[in-house]
């Protein structure tokens, strides 16, 4: 990267793709995140596939309330949350 960047941000960076392309944009982004050393902030398409290559818990956010809704994997919190959003999502 020119810049070297601290902090990359992706905002649905496999909308369009086929699975297998998919794929191999996100074993990139890895890669980058591996060999840059720079932290990743990834709005996916979908949620369920970027929880295999989180290194940090996953954060969620509710943008119209401005906090922080849940951090970790589903499994953690959906059965405990009562946020209709994270309930609909999961």
């Amino acid at each position: 990267m020119a810049l070297d960047p601290e902090v990359l941000f992706f905002d649905e960076p496999s909308a369009g793709l086929d699975p297998v392309s998919a794929r191999r944009l996100d074993d990139l982004i890895l890669e980058l995140r591996e060999s840059l050393g720079t932290t990743m902030v990834i709005e996916p398409m979908s949620w369920l596939a970027y929880f295999a290559h989180c290194s940090n818990s996953p954060v969620f956010l509710d943008v119209s309330k401005r906090t922080m809704t849940a951090t970790g994997n589903p499994t953690s919190f959906w059965p405990k949350t009562t946020d209709p959003n994270l309930r609909l999502l999961f």
